[in-house]
């Protein structure tokens, strides 16, 4: 079958105003506890979309692993590609698509660097692995092959063998800060269900608006 001619009929129930939380962040919980409970792969997976150095948009997914009324937070190393992007521009977006439960949800905001206190705290939480990983690895960079990697990982498992292993300095969290969401729905005909929560002049506010599929 052809790209063209493939067609997924979303035949899952609507959803109107009064089924949504007037917070999106309270709204976005009870859509990710439903992904858990269909047991979708990786739920708090997001796309997170930046502005390249070159101007050009750039994209990769990530894991979401903290969420709360100030936003969205994913670690990475700060020299990485993304690192660079949002140093220079701070504005980004994000996906998160359930296709599964034919969900998606959109959110644009601006990011700022979690503190040095919650990366520590993060990073302690991490397999001994993982935490010698991001010692290992210069993210982004250009690399001669695999077998330098790994050499990495040996010198650092050496370094480290007899202490915990500490954050490195490159590395932390950023925090995504949303002004806009949108709650996605499929339907069927493409006559898609979809909200869109604009933060106010009170930050405590929203306004809601159903948009035209």
């Amino acid at each position: 079958m052809s790209l063209r001619d493939r067609r997924v009929q979303y035949e899952t129930a609507g959803i109107e105003r009064g089924d949504l939380s007037d917070s999106p962040i309270e709204q976005w919980h009870r859509w990710y506890e439903d992904s858990l409970n269909a047991e979708v792969a990786e739920p708090n997976a997001m796309t997170v979309a930046t502005t390249g150095l070159d101007g050009a948009p750039d994209a990769r997914v990530v894991l979401a692993r903290e969420v709360d009324e100030r936003g969205f937070v994913f670690y990475t190393n700060y020299a990485s590609d993304k690192s660079q992007q949002l140093e220079n521009r701070s504005a980004a977006a994000a996906v998160f698509a359930w296709l599964d439960l034919h969900r998606q949800i959109r959110i644009r905001g601006v990011v700022e660097k979690v503190s040095d206190a919650q990366s520590d705290e993060y990073f302690s939480s991490r397999p001994r692995e993982s935490q010698i990983g991001a010692w290992a690895s210069p993210q982004s960079k250009p690399i001669p092959d695999r077998q330098f990697l790994e050499q990495r990982v040996d010198k650092f498992n050496e370094q480290f063998a007899q202490q915990s292993v500490p954050r490195p300095s490159s590395w932390g969290g950023w925090r995504l800060l949303p002004n806009q969401f949108e709650f996605w729905q499929g339907r069927p005909n493409r006559l898609h269900d979809r909200f869109r929560y604009t933060r106010m002049q009170d930050a405590n506010k929203w306004l809601i608006e159903r948009l035209a599929p």
